[in-house]
Parts: structure tokens; C-alpha cells; sequence
């Protein structure tokens, strides 16, 4: 049996601002969900509430069935900021979450050359964050959240912070591993064209306090989405999405610019 990811209900306020109203998504086994919307939204409380950094106001997250057999942590973050410790070379930060793990020297050590040959990284384990490019320590973020085989990965903006072409590499990296290991995943991003190369499913929450307008299924398979083909379909899907959200982003922008 697998298992489901279910949000519901799930309202969260910061004093007497509301920044989440009754947001409920479902996410199965091996499927990944993008969520956006206009700056401030609550896309990052969602996720801190998801993977329990943040106790909601109101409403629950559970996990029905079984995880993996050998998934270490529910849930597990990549953050835009990759979050490397610098005095720690690359293979000492993707063993760091295996520290707070009972497990034998050889069975952790395992895992963390598993996952340094699974993002490219075998031969940078020496190598400190400094030496990397953006990159590249967005893959050791990467390759230390799957050392703990996650149930579910959550990815807030994970992208953001690099340039167009690493984030290309990057796009093309999460895809194959996916592709390869049925990653269930929630992907939150400000990035229309991500959400849709990425997401079997695209969650759009309205500004302030956030809530569900619309959940948008992109019915194109991954692996077809960057063929000629797929071109006017994806383009009518992104102005699909930008039609949720163009007012109320040139709302946030206007706001945002008077402060």
C-alpha cells in the first residue's frame, strides 16, 4: 500500500494577519505538486506548515498509509538558500542529518556515497561549500535531503537563487531523479514555467490570506514537455495560470514598492 499526503483545512495566522484560510490539497505517492502565487500568498508558511515547522492555527496535515521502508524522515526541505554549514566539506554536509539517526559507521556511510553518485557529487566530497559554484551547492542541498530516502521532499524555491542556465542543469537533474525514484514531492516556486516543466499538478493560492482558487493538472508527461510538440499547449497553460494571478501580483507589486 502507498501512502498520501493530505493538508486540510489548513489556516494559519501571524498575530492579527492572516496568512492562510482553509487551504486543502492532497498529494499521492510519486507525485509532485507546484504551489504559486503573488508575493504574499502564505506559499512558504504552507510548506513550513506541511513539514511541521509551523503548528497551523487551524486545520491538520497527515499522512495516510505506508512510507517507504527505508525513508528516515517524512519530510525533508530544500531551501533556495542551499544552507550549507562552510566549515563542513561536501560529503560532511550530506551526512549531517544521518547524525541524529541510529545506524552503523558503514550502513551511513553507505548512504552518503549513494547519494553523492546520485547528484554528480562523488568527486567533489572533499571540496568545501567556498570552492563550489551555486550550482553545485544547491546540489549537495540536494544530495543531503535524499540521504535520508524522504517520503515526501519539500523544495521552497529551490531555484531561485541561481542563474538561468544552472537553473536549467538543475531542472534537468530533479527531473531524472523523479523520473528514476518516483519522488513525491510539494515545489513551491514564483516561476510559472518551473511549475509547469516540473509538476504533475499545480496548486494556485489567491494573496492575502492565502486560498485554493484553483488546481490545475498538467496532463503533458514530464518527459514530453520540451518537444516542439507540446509548445501551444504549454503556452495556453501558463496564461491559464498567469490569468489567476496577474492583478493580484500587480497589486503585491505596487504594494511592496510603496513600502
Amino acid at each position: 500500500m502507498g501512502f498520501e499526503l493530505s493538508v486540510s483545512g489548513v489556516s494559519h495566522v501571524y498575530g492579527a494577519t492572516p496568512a492562510l484560510d482553509n487551504v486543502s490539497i492532497d498529494v499521492a505517492e510519486g507525485e509532485i505538486v507546484a504551489v504559486i502565487g503573488p508575493s504574499g500568498c502564505g506559499k512558504s508558511t504552507l510548506l513550513g506548515v506541511i513539514g511541521g515547522l509551523i503548528a497551523p492555527s487551524a486545520g491538520a496535515v497527515t499522512v495516510r498509509g505506508d512510507l517507504p521502508a527505508d525513508s528516515l524522515n517524512p519530510f525533508t526541505f530544500i531551501f533556495q538558500d542551499f544552507a550549507l554549514l562552510p566549515w563542513r566539506d561536501v560529503r560532511g554536509n550530506v551526512m549531517l542529518p544521518l547524525e541524529h539517526h541510529r545506524m552503523d559507521a558503514a550502513d551511513r556511510s553507505a548512504r552518503v556515497d549513494e547519494a553523492l553518485a546520485r547528484t554528480g557529487l562523488s568527486e567533489f566530497a572533499a571540496a568545501l561549500p567556498k570552492q563550489l559554484s551555486g550550482g553545485m551547492r544547491q546540489r549537495v542541498g540536494i544530495a543531503r535531503a535524499l540521504v535520508v530516502r524522504p517520503a515526501v521532499l519539500l523544495m521552497d524555491e529551490p531555484l531561485s537563487a541561481l542563474d538561468a542556465q544552472t537553473r536549467e542543469l538543475l531542472m534537468d537533474d530533479f527531473e531524472a531523479i523523479w523520473a528514476r525514484e518516483r519522488t513525491t514531492g510539494v515545489y513551491v516556486t514564483h516561476n510559472l514555467d518551473e511549475a509547469l516543466r516540473m509538476a504533475d499538478r499545480v496548486v494556485v493560492l489567491r494573496r492575502r490570506p492565502g486560498r485554493v482558487r484553483e488546481i490545475v493538472a498538467i496532463d503533458i508527461p514530464r518527459e514530453d514537455r520540451r518537444k516542439p510538440s507540446a509548445r501551444a499547449d504549454l503556452a495556453a497553460l501558463h496564461e491559464r495560470l498567469w490569468d489567476h494571478i496577474r492583478e493580484e501580483a500587480r497589486m503585491a507589486d505596487r504594494e511592496i514598492g510603496a513600502g
